[in-house]
Order: C-alpha cells, then structure tokens, then sequence
C-alpha cells in the first residue's frame, strides 16, 4: 500500500469498511462503527468521525474518533486499542515480564506499530534498547501521526523501529534479548500473524533469541469465560510445551467488552510476591502506571473456575496446520 491507498474521511462522508462498518441510525445524525464479535454478536460503538481508512498489504487498517473511548485503531474490522483505555492493556502486556526479570536491558517488540508498547518499555530505566518490528508501515505511519502520546517513544535514540516480518527479523539477528513482547493482532484467518503463534515459531525462533532469565510474552486473545476457548488457553497449552514456567494473567479491558488474556513464559521461575514488585516499580518506572501495581499484578493471575479449569485440560498445540482463529477473516480472505 502506499500513500495512495489512505483516505482521509469526513463526518459526512462515513462508510463500511473491513468487516465493521459505520452506519446511520434512526433520524440522529451520529454515526456507528459496528465489529462483529461472532455472527449473532456485534458490538457497536459511536462515532463523531473517521480520521482515516485504507487498506496496506497485509490488512484493512482504521483510525476513528469514537465518542465513548477517543481515538480507536481498528484492523482488519477488529478494535485494536483506543485512547481512553489502550494504558490497562499496555501496561498488562509490558510491565509483568519487565519487572520480573531481575535486570532487563533489552527488549524486542514483534508488532507494536501504534507505538503504546514501546512507550512502556521505554518507562523502564534499566533499558537500553527497544527493538520494535512491525511488518505493516502504513499502521506505523497511521499511528505516528494521530496518537500524539507516543511522539516521545517515537522519538527515543534507544527504540530502533524495523519494517518487517518479525520472524525474518528475529531469525537474522545475531543479538538476544532479556524480555520479547508478542503485541501481535489476534489471530484470524487470512490475517498476517497466526503463524507468530505456533508451538515451531516459539521453540525455533523466540527461545534461541531469550538470553539467560530470559523472558517472552504475547498478547492472548479474549479470556472471558465464554471466549477463553477461542485461542487463549490453546496459546498458554503451546507455551507450556516450550517453557518450562508459563503464567497466564487476565484484565478487563473495557472497549474490548470482555476479559483479556496474555502469558508469560521463561526456563526460570516467577518467584516475586506483590511487596517486591512494587519495590520495583519505585526503582525502576519514570512516572506513574495507572493500572497495575504489586497487588493487581498478583491478583490478576489468578482465573475464575471455568478458565482454570479449561487451562489445566487443555491438549490442543497451536501449529500451522492445525491454528486456531478468532471470529472474522483478514485481508487474504
């Protein structure tokens, strides 16, 4: 895709797009964005306009201005992340592996194009250098220019921003790294990175780039009790057959309408308790987090009965052959 392909859109000039759409309702003039959750769920969110919409290479992309939740990037008709609430799932998906490794200098971001991620890396003082890989320049450029909160990310001498494919990138660098972060799009079908979830994706290229206490973590998907099935637990079971210490840990996310999932995963323990984190919160983060401390950290690792169960019963290994997709289609198809 190139500057062509973005369109700038009007208030007045609203249409579908992806597999969500904006549409008019009743005789009010304000519009909706509508995703589909599965085929008889569809969550709708109010919008004042569409900054932008296009379609890259790999995925029809989305940048609206939602009434509820500010600024929201969409891909591929799948929310994303918006400006009100983007910080509970940053700081879920980045500060759990940071503060529990014991000294973490380097981290690589596979994905992360909106720049939220690296903006927590960032917060940490012990790093030195981000990596952040993101096969689509058309989200990074999207991005640089409407979340002006990441300017600054945008902006560090420590983050060094890559276009393109993260298994390519991991797989010719000669560089570890002390934290890797999967801030991946769920995976659907025909979308560009279920592949990023595999069983060989994680013992072939994520654990030889782990230095010792190494830690990786990714983004999991919907982990409410009636959603968790869909890649979650299928994600966490893959895990468990690489690494010998997986913890999965959940938070609501409220523009996601449901509980969100991510795990973790080392050849060494996760030996803290929430006293210790918060220690090293004081120590290490420039500036405040908004969502988690010691308490919540802790507290979110542990499941209602029906996902922990799920979890512990799980068999299915996440491979190519045989992938597991949330509701909906990517570009490719």
């Amino acid at each position: 895709m190139g500057s062509e392909a973005v369109e700038e859109v009007h208030h007045d000039e609203i249409n579908g797009y992806g597999n969500g759409g904006a549409k008019e309702l009743g005789e009010e003039e304000c519009k909706w964005f509508e995703e589909e959750i599965d085929k008889d769920l569809k969550l709708c969110y109010a919008l004042n306009s569409v900054l932008c919409k296009g379609a890259s290479e790999y995925q029809d992309i989305a940048f609206l201005d939602t009434k509820y939740f500010g600024k929201a990037l969409v891909l591929d008709g799948k929310m994303q992340s918006t400006e009100v609430d983007e910080f509970i799932y940053h700081e879920c998906l980045i500060h759990p592996s940071l503060l529990l490794h014991p000294n973490p200098k380097m981290v690589f971001i596979m994905g992360g194009g909106e720049g939220s991620a690296a903006r927590e890396v960032l917060k940490h003082n012990t790093i030195q250098r981000v990596v952040m890989c993101d096969i689509d320049q058309d989200v990074v450029d999207f991005c640089r220019m409407y979340l002006t909160a990441n300017h600054e990310a945008f902006a560090s001498d420590r983050l060094c921003l890559v276009i393109n494919d993260a298994k390519k990138e991991l797989e010719n660098r000669e560089e570890k790294y002390d934290v890797i972060v999967g801030d991946l799009a769920d995976p659907v079908e025909g979308g560009p990175c279920y592949q990023l979830y595999t069983k060989s994706f994680y013992e072939n290229v994520i654990k030889p780039k782990l230095n010792y206490q190494g830690i990786f973590v990714t983004q999991a998907g919907p982990a409410g009790v009636l959603t968790h099935k869909e890649v979650f637990s299928s994600i966490y079971n893959t895990l468990k057959h690489v690494f010998k210490y997986v913890l999965a840990y959940t938070a609501h996310v409220p523009s996601f309408a449901d509980t969100w999932g991510w795990v973790m995963a080392s050849d060494h323990p996760f030996t803290l308790n929430a006293a210790q984190i918060d220690e090293r919160i004081e120590d290490r983060i420039n500036g405040e987090l908004l969502y988690l401390n010691g308490d919540s950290l802790i507290s979110s690792t542990t499941m209602n009965k029906s996902v922990h169960q799920s979890l512990l019963k799980e068999t299915h290994v996440y491979t190519e052959d045989d992938a597991r997709f949330i509701y909906g289609h990517g570009k490719a198809c």
